[in-house]
């Protein structure tokens, strides 16, 4: 039996969420889609059941095979899964008389339950349901309430199988990672043995064997993702490691030479494309943000199918790939949670590309990866870039793509960008950015009517971009920044500050 947790994603938006927090716990886990489990239970040595938009007295209720798990392994089943394993094994399951949504706490907890241990009662909890257990079968034992539920968790007798109404992963849940603690390391006995160093160590083993002596190109942006993804593949390959850092020509202002120059001194065999002339005809007159984004990625497999050929006997594309850009391209592993965008770098190559994909961060979140990187002593200044899209600034500007459009929108970008820098903002941002709108507004300049852009300042704060809540800038920074985009930026006459979180915004516009 392997020390790992499987996940089963009954469609929930923050099924996510659970895996972080087993992570944060030193404790590696995978999501698998409750209908598609391709892997072997018998390598996991625990098993979540995630929430789910679907209630359990629907004809479409998710209805998993658990002929495995149930009563052999350490379970816990989370809103959805508590109610299913109630409702589906001889209890009964009804419509709330109000949906139970927000904060709530906790009361008669057992005190005899290791579930609970170190949490007390008047312990905050989230609720998100509409539903709730109004029977549950004989042997179903209540372990804890709330003021509107009595039912809020639950264990079976005889089995390490415990189920709970409320949301550990989330935030407001206050000793929510503690019971995750408590039932995977007290309960199922799993080892917190899960470490950066851990995952350098197995996921170079793995290129090895995956890959052989075959030759890789990767594509390299920059950015934190593709950076540590080459240190790691460099670790594993050595010389047969190609890089490749394409000048799309929606980059940020002189990012195409600061980049090269960057891995200079990094021992990474790197060549420069610039392909920005190419690019910008596969944009001419698109529109659509998803259009954009698939030009955009089309685009990139042209240029590496172009490289590629030029390197002989190369088997394999490389890509930075991490698990929010797979969660929110498709289906969690192809699980029902809704598609909330497409990514460039997901999704596969078309038939007539030749090469195998190789994607050694895909299952780990975007701070996993910076703490990755300084376990193999890549620069710390390197690792606290903010993120920036793979399609660039095709993206952040709504509307069709120009040459002059992205020239004004890097020149706001770099004031904005610089400006945090200056005033000692830039590492207390996750992510920053300015946006482009298809819009004009009316402004006075010199006495004179102008009717020119509008752009959008864009600041977040976040661990892994999946949640965001924008940043509260200084008014005299934001005052001082407005005023140089403003005079130095020409066709651009009005600044605004997005205030909006995630969810319900996503971070980038398109």
């Amino acid at each position: 039996m392997q020390n790992k947790v499987l996940i089963l994603d009954f469609g929930s938006q923050v099924t996510q969420l659970i895996a972080r927090r087993v992570r944060e716990l030193n404790i590696y886990c995978e999501i698998h889609p409750f209908n598609h489990v391709k892997v072997d239970v018998n390598d996991y040595q625990a098993v979540i059941l995630s929430g789910s938009p679907y209630s359990v007295r629907s004809e479409e209720a998710p209805q998993p095979d658990l002929s495995k798990i149930k009563g052999k392994k350490p379970l816990l089943g989370i809103c959805y899964g508590a109610q299913y394993l109630s409702h589906f094994y001889g209890g009964k399951v009804g419509a709330s008389n109000s949906r139970e949504y927000g904060r709530a706490n906790l009361s008669n907890i057992d005190p005899s339950c290791k579930l609970f241990n170190g949490i007390k009662n008047g312990s905050q909890v989230w609720m998100s349901h509409s539903d709730t257990i109004i029977n549950m079968p004989d042997t179903y034992k209540v372990i804890a309430s709330t003021d509107d539920v009595v039912n809020a968790a639950y264990k079976i007798e005889d089995e390490d199988t415990y189920a709970i109404q409320f949301h550990p992963e989330v935030y407001h849940t206050k000793d929510g990672t503690k019971l995750l603690e408590n039932f995977l390391v007290n309960i199922a006995k799993v080892q917190q043995d899960w470490t950066p160093n851990s995952f350098v160590e197995t996921t170079v083993e793995a290129i090895q064997k995956k890959v052989g002596k075959g030759k890789v190109i990767l594509g390299l942006s920059g950015g934190v993702d593709s950076t540590v993804a080459a240190v790691l593949l460099d670790k594993a390959i050595g010389k047969n490691l190609y890089c490749i850092f394409v000048n799309n020509g929606l980059l940020r202002k002189n990012e195409f030479e600061s980049v090269l120059d960057q891995y200079k001194h990094m021992g990474l065999n790197v060549k420069g494309v610039d392909a920005t002339d190419r690019f910008l005809d596969k944009l001419k007159g698109i529109t659509d943000p998803e259009l954009k984004r698939k030009a955009i990625g089309n685009a990139f497999i042209d240029v590496f199918d172009d490289e590629a050929h030029l390197i002989r006997d190369v088997k394999w594309l490389a890509q930075g790939t991490i698990y929010p850009d797979v969660i929110e391209s498709v289906s969690v592993s192809g699980g029902p949670s809704a598609t909330i965008k497409s990514h460039h770098n997901v999704g596969g190559l078309p038939d007539y590309m030749k090469l195998k994909i190789v994607e050694p961060l895909r299952m780990i979140f975007k701070d996993e990866v910076r703490r990755v990187g300084k376990s193999m002593g890549i620069d710390p200044e390197l690792l606290g870039r903010h993120p920036f899209p793979g399609p660039g600034l095709g993206i952040r500007i709504l509307g069709d793509i120009t040459a002059e459009k992205v020239r004004m929108l890097q020149e706001v970008d770099a004031i904005f960008i610089n400006g945090l820098k200056k005033w000692k903002l830039y590492d207390d941002v996750w992510q920053a950015g300015a946006m482009l709108l298809p819009v004009n507004s009316v402004g006075v300049m010199g006495d004179e009517r102008t009717y020119e852009k509008a752009v959008v300042l864009r600041a977040v704060e976040s661990t892994d971009g999946m949640t965001a809540d924008w940043v509260d800038l200084p008014y005299k920074f934001l005052q001082e920044t407005s005023n140089k985009i403003i005079n130095g930026v020409k066709g651009v006459n009005r600044v605004v500050y997005d205030i909006s979180s995630k969810p319900p915004a996503t971070i980038e516009w398109e």
